[in-house]
């Protein structure tokens, strides 16, 4: 994981960003003992210079037994490095913690599914099924080079037929929480046009800008409907203990009074009852000279399962209003909202073996966020997030942690990962 952590595959969005094939370097140089036994078969594809992916099968006996993919991103978001603590990328090991950029999300992950894959590549017994560990480019930007692409382009090399992936361990209450759906996304750009001029003699004019003002007040003011899905209640029941206050979370009506009262989960709460918008980008303007004629707001907008396309632009144009006519609405990229069964095998392998590990219940939660796993629910095939962080690992604090600065984890955390993943993985690959 250290070695992870100075491979410093830092990606901007940019194609030029990533190069995680320095994260492939480090993850064959720790595999080289099972490669040369001849017991790891592994292919390393590139989408682009540099944009590599790893992908390392263990052949399992059974064909018709499953084929477990372990699924790890080797890419991070940039840093400011000025407002660290420490180097980083300089993965430092203190009062037993590693410190750096990617330490949460989600090199930690992706180090305990490698040291797991190969132990069972290493094994005396062969497995059932396959152990694929795929380690791949790109997710911090979109997985366009990562597993979108692998996916299309070498469909046969990521062959699996259920997968474990990142967005799991965090505590709520006294349960795990174990992410087995995400919501979508349905990004949009709105185009506002004005009326250009000479920035010293504005009568006339109709700036974009105090237009985009405009618009900025109404998507601030925008209500999204509530929709409490199936998994609200258990999310309410394993985090709450206060039962009055539990009922008013169980109301729709009630909600949003509730928020303020909720601490440092509210914005959970908040993110996974309906549907958000959050103007991110705004460009306009050239010159100090000159008056804007034309002014673009770029909005993630994250969307609940059932909502679709025509939902959203619907939305916009209803908060719009009288604005609609001078404001275009432009589809940036998207996915819809995906789930999981918490019936899967799987899933039930993963609530055991956490259970074993740790004493602890699972709680199915569904994701504000994206994700890799929901590239492959969206091909059919079942993938949960994964992970067992130590006691102190609140939800809170992993937000809190996660793309900040000296993000960081403590070692008792991935020792208890890399245990509840052998169980996982003896339970699905080794057993009849």
């Amino acid at each position: 994981m250290q070695e992870l952590v100075r491979a410093a595959c830092v990606n901007d969005g940019t194609l030029g960003s990533g190069q995680e094939v320095r994260g492939v370097r480090v993850l064959q140089r720790s595999l080289a003992d099972a490669i040369e036994a001849g017991r790891l078969e592994t292919q390393v594809f590139e989408s682009a210079p540099g944009r590599a992916s790893l992908v390392a099968r263990v052949r399992g006996s059974d064909p018709t037994a499953p084929a477990l993919g372990l699924l790890g991103h080797l890419d991070v978001v940039p840093v400011s490095a000025e407002k660290w603590t420490r180097d980083p990328f300089g993965a430092d090991l203190v009062d037993g913690e590693i410190w750096g950029r990617g330490t949460i999300d989600m090199l930690y992950l992706t180090a305990a599914f490698a040291s797991v894959v190969r132990e069972v590549a290493l094994a005396p017994v062969r497995p059932r099924g396959d152990l694929v560990l795929l380690a791949v480019a790109d997710e911090e930007g979109g997985s366009e080079y990562g597993i979108k692409w692998l996916l299309r382009e070498h469909p046969d090399a990521v062959r699996v037929t259920e997968v474990l992936s990142e967005t799991g361990g965090m505590r709520m209450g006294q349960h795990v929480a174990i992410d087995i759906a995400e919501k979508g996304s349905a990004g949009r750009r709105l185009t506002v046009r004005g009326v250009s001029a000479h920035g010293s003699i504005p009568y006339g004019s109709h700036n974009a800008i105090t237009a985009a003002g405009e618009v900025l007040e109404r998507l601030a003011s925008v209500e999204p409907a509530i929709h409490l899905g199936e998994l609200w209640p258990q999310f309410v029941r394993a985090r709450i203990t206060d039962e009055a206050l539990a009922e008013r979370m169980l109301d729709p009506v009630r909600i949003d009074a509730v928020l303020p009262e909720l601490g440092g989960i509210a914005g959970y709460a908040h993110a996974v009852s309906r549907v958000t918008l959050s103007p991110t980008v705004l460009r306009s303007g050239q010159t100090h000279n000159v008056i804007p004629d034309l002014a673009t707001i770029d909005l993630d907008i994250r969307t609940l399962p059932g909502t679709t396309d025509a939902d959203v632009d619907a939305l916009l144009v209803d908060m719009l209003g009288d604005l609609a006519d001078r404001v275009e609405i432009e589809y940036l990229r998207g996915w819809p909202a995906t789930a999981s069964s918490a019936d899967h095998p799987l899933f039930r392998a993963v609530c055991d073996a956490i259970e074993a590990t740790d004493g602890s219940p699972v709680l199915p939660i569904m994701a504000a966020g994206g994700s890799d796993g929901r590239i492959f629910r969206m091909a059919g095939i079942p993938a949960y997030g994964f992970g067992l962080l130590s006691k102190e690992w609140t939800y809170e604090r992993y937000r809190e942690r996660i793309h900040s600065h000296d993000e960081r984890i403590d070692l008792e955390s991935v020792e208890l990962t890399v245990e509840a993943a052998r169980r996982v993985v003896a339970a699905r690959i080794f057993s009849d």
